[in-house]
């Protein structure tokens, strides 16, 4: 037995078997102050009904009642309630006497009233213990839940924090051969990377962000990719809130592995992006031509890896998603959906 049940087990029955003698002695107690002989006959009566508790404890309840088989249980306990009660009741007293021969017993209880207590005491017991356990039981299930979160927040804050690190390099050769070349856009480029490296640093780390902010990161994005490559965007915007909570960098990555894999320093093609939110729910759809029609995009060399992004809506949208792959030998596109949740 594991540490942890045995302290469960001595806790159970330090607790039970003195409350059950207190409340015994004060049924059977006649006078004022219970005697010698009053606790005498307690503690042997709790003795012989300890019996059935403790086969009710260690066997009825685990392989029945925790198996829910309630009809089986049923029987089962009111069977050895039955079997016990009625040998206790007809040779208690006998028994004892041979125990105790220098004491003079009589039953302290008869009839129906003897039934009564082994019942209440049969039903309380079970009831005691089945509180018992689900007491441990709730709070091992809080702690797996703890650990379990605390675990979940590990992955997101480390999905969080990861941008794609070629971007940056592109970013600042971008920004670097503009300086060489005076342009005079090269503040409104810097700017722009400034916003997004901003939003991703500091505006991302909470629970849910604001569409919107989604939505202008993006924009930012495109407008610094501009510097780059003059790449043709069909970005087509469709949202009834602009309030609307979603998970904070669910959508650049996608845009990362568009640009990535549909343009070069050289040539690109079209790269469409579609936002739509609706009451429904909210949907992500991006595609691209590909330059390089052997690149594989499962890898986690592009920005945080789309089966990175897989896992974290996983974590964060379980079953209220879908995430759907389109890659052909020219042409790749992804489709985001969330339905409705509760927004905070």
């Amino acid at each position: 037995m594991k540490k942890e049940t045995l302290r469960k087990y001595f806790v159970f029955h330090l607790v039970l078997w003195p409350l059950a003698f207190s409340i015994l002695l004060f049924v059977f107690t006649k006078g004022a102050y219970p005697v010698k002989i009053d606790y005498i006959y307690t503690l042997v009566f709790l003795i012989f009904m300890a019996v059935p508790a403790v086969l009710n404890f260690h066997i009825l309840i685990p392989l029945l009642l925790k198996k829910e088989k309630y009809t089986y249980y049923f029987i089962g306990l009111v069977g050895i309630g039955l079997s016990f009660g009625v040998f206790i009741k007809n040779f208690f007293v006998d028994v004892i006497d041979i125990i105790f021969p220098n004491y003079f017993f009589i039953s302290y209880i008869s009839g129906n009233g003897f039934y009564l207590v082994f019942s209440i005491f049969l039903l309380s017991s079970t009831l005691l213990k089945l509180a018992q356990d689900w007491f441990y039981f709730n709070r091992n299930q809080n702690e797996i839940l703890r650990l379990k979160n605390q675990h979940i927040e590990t992955q997101l804050s480390a999905l969080r924090s990861q941008i794609n690190p070629h971007f940056l390099f592109n970013a600042l050769n971008v920004i670097y051969s503009m300086a060489l070349e005076n342009k005079e856009n090269i503040t409104s480029a810097i700017i722009e990377l400034s916003d997004i490296l901003r939003y991703v640093i500091y505006d991302t780390d909470t629970e849910r962000v604001k569409l919107k902010d989604e939505i202008e990161l993006i924009k930012n994005y495109i407008n610094f990719q501009k510097h780059r490559i003059n790449t043709d965007i069909d970005l087509e915007i469709q949202v009834e809130n602009q309030n609307f909570k979603i998970y904070p960098m669910l959508l650049l990555p996608l845009v990362e592995n568009a640009y990535k894999y549909g343009s070069s320093n050289t040539q690109a093609f079209p790269i469409s992006i579609k936002i739509n939110q609706n009451s429904t729910g909210f949907e992500f759809r991006i595609g691209n031509n590909k330059i390089n029609s052997s690149a594989t995009l499962e890898k986690n060399s592009s920005g945080i890896g789309l089966e990175t992004l897989k896992n974290n809506l996983n974590i964060v949208y379980d079953e209220k998603h879908t995430f759907e792959i389109i890659n052909s030998d020219d042409h790749f596109s992804v489709k985001l959906s969330i339905f409705n949740e509760q927004n905070k």
